[in-house]
């Protein structure tokens, strides 16, 4: 059986393409998150929407050109804490819906946000830090 990937059953490349464009349009009026991205925003919406490509089955259209994604290294150096992952995730979704795609390709797209967002928090908030009193 030749099962169409949720990446052509969301009409391919260009659908997250679009996807992308929108997320980063609402990314350049979120105070929190523009400043963790370069003045730049095309390379990046490039990047992500090939990698949100590849991730749902359009073929290695990231990893040609930017080998493994290893999102987490990549991310390292951002001080991406619940609140920011938090906006990303709603920004994302935003996007997503807004695309209007048949309702099971949304439900994958949006399943891989809710597991994904998390797995990029590397700050936690300063109350829930040790401090140096704490024997």
């Amino acid at each position: 059986m030749n099962e169409r990937s949720i990446a052509q059953r969301a009409g391919g490349v260009d659908t997250f393409h679009r996807i992308v464009g929108r997320f980063y349009e609402a990314v350049e009026q979120d105070a929190l998150l523009r400043p963790m991205y370069p003045d730049d925003l095309a390379p990046g919406k490039d990047r992500l929407a090939r990698f949100l490509a590849q991730y749902f089955g359009a073929g290695p259209v990231y990893s040609e050109e930017r080998g493994h994604p290893r999102l987490r290294m990549r991310h390292a150096r951002f001080p991406i804490t619940i609140e920011a992952a938090a906006r990303w995730a709603a920004h994302m979704t935003d996007a997503i819906r807004a695309e209007g795609l048949p309702p099971d390709v949304e439900a994958e797209l949006l399943d891989y946000v809710v597991h994904a967002t998390p797995t990029l928090t590397n700050t936690l908030p300063d109350h829930v830090l040790p401090t140096d009193d704490q024997d």
